[in-house]
């Protein structure tokens, strides 16, 4: 009987080891599928630790050797020396401005309509135009309006090569993400119309060092172009610009001027801003053409846009200088 006793327990004592080994086993096995899985998470963590969202975040890149790396090459050029490139018969088509003079660093200062990432938010849709718009035809845009030009071939080199480069910089961004940073920062908006007066005394204290008393900027003594952008006048960008447009202009200006400002750390207030974009956009610069076709749907027309027509009956002046309270 007592033998009987014992062996009943030994065979419990067994089957309680063998359900332990079980039970072990199975947990090792689920720590390691669920180690596994945690590595893997790193792994990728790890690999988009390269991604940026944050144009501040952007790292500067290197061209390689290649077709593509020696033509992205060719558009930061385009892009930083324009003054130098685009002639037709010997004569410079557009102004002497470079397209970094508003895309500052070549495009990859966050605020200051940066290209990065750039390429992935077209195709999209322009107002100005009332339709869905590709890059190439947005960057034309800017050759007729703030370079006072006219367009170049989609498909020609300089076109391909600026794109390529558009594309180089935005290499560590993703590509269904709009990345934070781009445009230009935000702007509380005086419930008032712009004093020019006060925007003439802030541009001689911040401004008239750098683009002068008349605002004809300093040209580059050892190159092209200019040191410092005129900001009105025959040389500056055109009357059908986005600069040209005060909130435009004044929502640049806070996030990046005077030189050293940044979105984090602005110089100038929202009302200093708004003044002196109006002050420098009170001035006479180049007629853009047919202006009258732009915004084929005018309730699309933003509220700044200077010259008509407009869908309602506010004057021209208020679109211009304010206030935008309507």
């Amino acid at each position: 009987m007592e033998y009987k006793k014992l062996t009943n327990y030994v065979k419990a004592l067994g089957g309680i080891a063998l359900l332990s080994l079980v039970l072990c086993v199975f947990l090792f096995l689920f720590a390691y599928q669920q180690g596994t899985s945690a590595n893997t998470v790193s792994a990728a963590e790890a690999q988009n630790d390269s991604i940026i969202n944050h144009v501040a975040d952007y790292i500067p890149v290197t061209f390689k050797d290649d077709n593509e790396g020696q033509l992205a090459s060719y558009g930061e050029k385009l892009i930083k020396n324009t003054y130098d490139y685009f002639y037709e018969d010997g004569k410079k088509i557009g102004n002497n401005l470079a397209c970094s003079n508003c895309h500052l660093n070549g495009g990859t200062k966050a605020f200051a309509a940066p290209y990065v990432g750039l390429h992935q938010v077209f195709p999209m849709y322009i107002g100005r135009e009332d339709k869905i718009e590709s890059l190439e035809e947005r960057i034309n845009g800017c050759f007729e309006r703030s370079m006072n030009g006219r367009a170049i071939a989609e498909n020609g080199k300089e076109m391909r090569a600026i794109i390529t480069y558009i594309k180089q910089v935005s290499a560590r961004t993703r590509n269904d993400k709009r990345l934070e940073g781009q445009g230009f920062v935000k702007l509380e908006l005086p419930d008032r119309a712009a004093d020019l007066k006060q925007g003439q005394l802030i541009y001689t204290n911040k401004c008239l060092s750098c683009h002068g008393e008349h605002g004809q900027g300093q040209k580059n003594p050892n190159a092209g172009g200019y040191l410092y952008p005129p900001l009105w006048g025959p040389d500056s960008y055109n009357d059908g610009a986005g600069m040209a447009r005060m909130l435009t202009a004044a929502r640049f200006i806070k996030g990046n001027m005077p030189l050293g400002a940044t979105y984090e750390e602005p110089l100038l207030s929202d009302a200093e801003a708004y003044d002196v974009a109006a002050y420098i956009n009170s001035f006479d610069r180049p007629k853009k053409a047919d202006k009258d076709k732009d915004y084929p749907n005018l309730a699309k027309k933003p509220k700044d846009c200077a010259y008509p027509p407009y869908s309602d009956h506010i004057s021209a002046e208020q679109h211009k200088y304010g206030p935008f309270n309507f």
